[in-house]
């Protein structure tokens, strides 16, 4: 794939969905690439409305504010695409960034759905850019340290890894603006999001799946806004059991429960011949809760604390908030971008997930084993 060489210049990033009250753009995409000032600038932004535009041009201090997307792939001045909205609008905007000839950073899910993704990454191996999504827990520091720990055979050979997570959403109540995600047919549910983001970290460190079953169930029939009281129908999936077979034989399984839990979170084990490795955060969503790394090998017969090491942490500090791992992913774009590297998952990477996700929502409807060549 051949790629735009940025240079020694700054790569100019135009934003799409650019809220300026919140959203995706707001909270991790903008503080993340503000410190990396030296590798980017925010030189367009664009929403769907003029009044919005102009207050996030204004509250980000971005020069071009659009209030339509258009506008902004076309921009002279933009060399990357940012898309930060809802899911159902990834297919469309997506598409015009890469029709225009321009790099995206787009949001996961890739798209509503395997086939929309696979359209956009067939598009995107067409026009010959990079193109970028964002599974940003392959980013995190902790993640990447762990790989690592796995290749320099820490726990030797991978018996089995096993993973317990809250959806953190979906639960019993939410906001408004958020009341989208229980609606299964936006394609934003509790296994594309919370699930898919965790996997993604999971077969980055220990391989694709080989083969797998699944469970998949509406527990809560309905969910309340908080903001009204209003009761509404659950259609998204708000318990997901998985279990199955990696590429390289070992035995793993997944489970995701809507809402938070009094319990447990997060909790990953790997398991292997000669030792253990455990992660766990306060959130179910691998790619937004900062993760504490465990370990113990040999003749340990316990579990240490193993602090990620500073060489993980390819980013300036972030504050409280999801942008640390947004601004991970940032940092390997531009080496992506300049160098032509494959550090940041791809849009075919993202097909690679959302084939999984797909085998898992056709192991649940039948009740068949689904096997991945």
């Amino acid at each position: 794939m051949k790629m735009r060489k940025g240079g020694g210049n700054r790569i100019r990033v135009g934003i799409i969905g650019a809220n300026p009250d919140r959203g995706w753009a707001a909270q991790p995409h903008i503080p993340a690439l503000t410190p990396l000032s030296g590798d980017f600038e925010i030189t367009a932004l664009s929403t769907n409305r003029r009044e919005s535009a102009d207050a996030a041009g204004k509250l980000f201090g971005v020069p071009a504010a659009f209030d339509n997307h258009q506008d902004l792939v076309n921009n002279m001045n933009v060399d990357v695409v940012a898309v930060t909205v809802k899911v159902p609008y990834h297919l469309e905007l997506a598409t015009a960034a890469l029709e225009a000839g321009k790099a995206v950073y787009c949001e996961w899910p890739l798209g509503n759905g395997l086939k929309e993704a696979e359209t956009l990454a067939a598009l995107a191996q067409k026009r010959g850019v990079l193109a970028v999504a964002g599974l940003q827990a392959r980013s995190a520091p902790s993640v990447a340290y762990v790989r690592d720990l796995i290749e320099q055979g820490y726990v030797g050979e991978v018996l089995s890894t096993s993973l317990i997570g809250s959806g953190m959403g979906w639960g019993q109540t939410v906001e408004l603006y958020n009341a989208y995600l229980n609606d299964k047919k936006n394609g934003a549910t509790m296994l594309s999001i919370a699930l898919g983001h965790t996997a993604d970290a999971l077969c980055y460190c220990l391989g694709e799946v080989r083969e797998l079953s699944a469970t998949m169930a509406v527990r809560r029939k309905t969910f309340t806004i908080a903001q009204s009281g209003e009761t509404k129908p659950m259609t998204a999936e708000d318990q997901v059991g998985v279990s199955g077979l990696l590429q390289g034989g070992a035995a793993f399984s997944i489970h995701y429960r809507g809402g938070a839990s009094r319990g447990t979170n997060l909790l990953w084990e790997i398991n292997g011949t000669e030792g253990d490795l455990q992660l766990t955060a306060s959130g179910g969503q691998a790619q937004i809760w900062e993760m504490d790394v465990r370990g113990g090998k040999g003749a340990q017969s316990s579990l240490e604390l193993l602090p990620v090491p500073e060489q993980y942490r390819w980013a300036p500090p972030q504050g409280p908030g999801p942008s640390t791992n947004v601004a991970q992913a940032y940092a390997r774009f531009a080496r992506d971008y300049r160098e032509g590297t494959h550090l940041c998952p791809t849009f075919n990477d993202a097909v690679t997930r959302h084939r999984m996700l797909n085998a898992i929502e056709t192991a649940a409807a039948t009740g068949q084993r689904q096997t991945f060549g």
